[in-house]
């Protein structure tokens, strides 16, 4: 529902068609002619270039008429068929001799007199121009302020029409009007064959894009400076235009009828600047010019001179001489390359939009992301494309903007339902399956649901086994009470699980009173070795909090007294290594466990730290992973039970604070010293030194007992029975 308001929202926003729209959908037709611009083709179309070079010789502009109407008479002598001005000559020539006369007071009155009765600059120009075939220049006067004072046009208008059905309107509406023009002397408007309106307006973003052909002025209808040319040129005397029910169809000027879009306007189809449109004024007025160049040409007068400042944003991207707008328009008419935006784009717009809109509705809550985006990509690639082709082999301009905004914008609003509905299952999930495997593991295998198949990758972990000593015994005392002995366990596995899970641990199984973990999968986590030794110890500040709320409960009353008070104690080994890690066991029943050698011998340590007496045993591989964080002690090189080669072995004993204490770096130094002593077999050193690592462990509340009553005894024994030059100092352990 939400897609279909947005859908029919959208073809609402096409049929308002604000201004961000226009510009969005007109740039995106620049870009195509930046693409695939007009290849220029010589046609009987000439700029005269009032030049930075002509203006450096014949001096600044502007110039005088004289020399204007010098211009004309060369240009009718080389054959020019017709000559527009894209300039405007509204005021009285500044360098007319009556004008010289009258600003020159200074001059003698019989100077005064002779300069005053000489011709006037303009009555030269106008003869000039009554000799040729001329088409003036006007423009519309932008702004009111500036119209004040100009007269409506009065002189004679060439005959024009309306064209069409009756379509219970006035055909006038279809034309913008424009305010009143700004016209060339009245000699010269009389000797011109024509006069043509040059007002071009740039589109909202400024670029001038699209060239009125027609005006109405007064009521009146007004041609272009180049249609106006087109007219002079095939002597047309009169022209019309042409009209649907949508708006103009285009200009009839004898037996050449020019499209146009409903406001009379064309939309020309750019070439690069290039040389050859252009002649130097300069090169006419010095005969350089070969008088075969402007033959039969419509010859546009204007400046792309930087200093008088006529230049205009183009679609090439690029600022273009005014002057070249008009003669590319020219070209578009009689190359008939002009661009059309036909009158059923709109229909074919608005029905584009409706169709691709309703099937994104249809099928993408069907289809997966990939296909829905494989989808979308696809309607928008063959829309391009078919925008794009319109333009290139039939010059139509289809706009490409608005249904591919359509797309992207169904396809955002379905692709987030879509994602919110998928959210709300792995939600589910998690909530259904968080209570049984690590949460973790269950974001995981929401994310990515094909991991719920049977397989493994090999990756580096931390694995951590603990188990409650002595727990046969309290099993026992709750022979007659099964479930307070569960009440008390899961307590004690949920304090143990809460740090496993607050350090980013996997919970791989629960086996009794025994909990194995993980580190570094599902979810990748470095550093695996620190973050298990983290969890360890603050299992057993969990545990030793649980105990001591239980005694104070017990011994409160709170607890019921036929039940036994058992103060729990654990032992926990941690090994590193590479593990196969993933889903094992069958095809119908699997966990998410992990296999391999450093995962038996984690377990096989966990069992050495009741007969060391040490209650965290790392493997050699955990602590040269946090040897230099963790205050650890070497214990021993054993070879456990069931493998062949040794592990030197380390007791964990506390946290980067303690590590830090230089009693326990002294403690270290001691205990490593006593072990050289004791494998190098000079056991009276070795005792003496152990005797030594028993006062500094004391001293730091370090109980270490058990594992240096290990090797009191097997010193003793060692003397008594020397173990050989070959002994390699590894003890081998005869239970798991």
């Amino acid at each position: 529902m939400v897609a279909l308001v947005v859908l029919f929202g959208l073809i609402a926003l096409r049929i308002i068609d604000p201004t961000i729209l226009e510009v969005a959908r007109a740039q995106s037709f620049d870009l195509y002619q930046r693409i695939k611009p007009r290849p220029y083709t010589p046609v009987p179309v000439a700029i005269l270039d009032i030049d930075e070079a002509s203006i450096r010789k014949v001096g600044q502009w502007p110039w005088p008429r004289t020399k204007m109407a010098e211009l004309v008479d060369k240009l009718s002598a080389a054959g020019v068929v017709t000559t527009g001005f894209d300039i405007v000559f509204s005021e009285q020539d500044r360098l007319s001799p009556d004008r010289i006369a009258e600003d020159n007071k200074s001059l003698s009155a019989e100077i005064r007199e002779s300069l005053k009765a000489l011709p006037s600059s303009d009555s030269v120009f106008a003869q000039s121009i009554g000799r040729a075939r001329v088409v003036l220049g006007q423009t519309g006067i932008r702004e009111n302020r500036y119209a004040e004072g100009l007269d409506e046009v009065k002189l004679k208008d060439t005959p024009s029409s309306f064209v069409g059905p009756d379509i219970g309107r006035d055909p006038k509406t279809f034309l913008t009007p424009i305010p009143p023009l700004l016209q060339n002397r009245p000699e010269l408007e009389e000797a011109a064959l024509g006069r043509g309106v040059f007002t071009v307006s740039p589109a909202p973003d400024g670029i001038f894009r699209k060239v009125p052909l027609v005006f109405l002025v007064q009521e009146k209808l007004r041609l272009a400076l180049t249609t106006e040319m087109l007219r002079v040129a095939t002597g047309g005397p009169a022209f019309a235009a042409r009209y649907n029910r949508y708006g103009l169809t285009g200009i009839s000027i004898g037996r050449t009828f020019v499209p146009t879009d409903a406001s009379g306007s064309v939309w020309p189809y750019f070439s690069n600047t290039v040389p050859g449109r252009f002649v130097s004024a300069l090169d006419v007025l010095e005969d350089k010019l070969d008088p075969a160049r402007l033959r039969g040409h419509l010859v546009l007068v204007g400046t792309s001179a930087i200093g008088l400042e006529d230049y205009r944003d183009s679609p090439m991207g690029y600022q273009m001489a005014g002057v070249e707008i008009h003669a590319q328009v020219l070209e578009n008419i009689l190359s008939n390359q002009m661009l059309v935006r036909p009158s059923f784009a709109f229909d074919l717009e608005v029905g584009t939009i409706l169709i691709i809109g309703l099937l994104a509705i249809i099928l993408v809550p069907f289809l997966g992301a990939a296909w829905s985006f494989v989808g979308a990509s696809a309607i928008i690639a063959l829309f391009l494309a078919v925008s794009y082709l319109a333009f290139d082999q039939k010059r139509m301009l289809i706009d490409p903007v608005l249904p591919t905004f359509t797309v992207v914008i169904i396809f955002i609003i379905l692709a987030t339902f879509n994602y919110l509905r998928e959210e709300r299952k792995r939600r589910e999930i998690r909530s259904a399956f968080g209570q049984y495997v690590s949460p973790a593991l269950v974001s995981e295998l929401a994310d990515k649901p094909e991991g719920l198949t049977l397989g493994g990758e090999t990756r580096d972990l931390s694995i951590l086994f603990s188990d409650v000593r002595g727990f046969t015994a309290i099993s026992e005392s709750y022979k007659d009470n099964p479930q307070g002995l569960t009440e008390l366990m899961n307590q004690f596995l949920t304090a143990l699980s809460r740090s496993i899970l607050k350090y980013d641990g996997t919970i791989d199984k629960f086996m009794g009173d025994a909990v194995m973990a993980f580190w570094n999968a599902p979810v990748p986590h470095e550093p695996h070795g620190r973050s298990a030794c983290l969890a360890a110890l603050d299992m057993f500040a969990a545990v030793d909090k649980l105990n001591k709320e239980n005694a104070e409960l017990y011994h409160s009353g709170q607890m019921d007294p036929d039940l036994p008070f058992h103060e729990i104690n654990i032992g926990i080994g941690i090994n590193s290594g590479a593990c196969v890690v993933g889903n094992m066991g069958s095809e119908d029943r699997f966990d998410y466990t992990c296999l391999g050698d450093a995962v038996n011998l984690a377990s096989r340590l966990e069992g050495q730290s009741k007969p060391y007496g040490v209650p965290i045993v790392l493997g050699q591989a955990t602590a040269q992973l946090i040897i230099e964080e963790f205050a650890t002690l070497e214990i021993d090189q054993i070879r456990v039970k069931g493998k062949q080669e040794p592990e030197t072995i380390f007791g964990l004993f506390g946290d980067e604070k303690l590590f830090a204490d230089p009693q326990f770096s002294k403690l270290n130094d001691l205990n490593g010293s006593m072990l050289a002593k004791y494998r190098a077999q000079d056991w009276e050193s070795a005792a003496a030194l152990l005797d030594l690592v028993r006062e500094q462990a004391d001293a730091l509340n370090i109980d270490i007992d058990a594992y240096l009553f290990i090797y009191e005894t097997r010193m003793l024994e060692f003397q008594q029975n020397p173990p050989g030059r070959d002994w390699d100092g590894v003890y081998t352990a005869t239970s798991k």
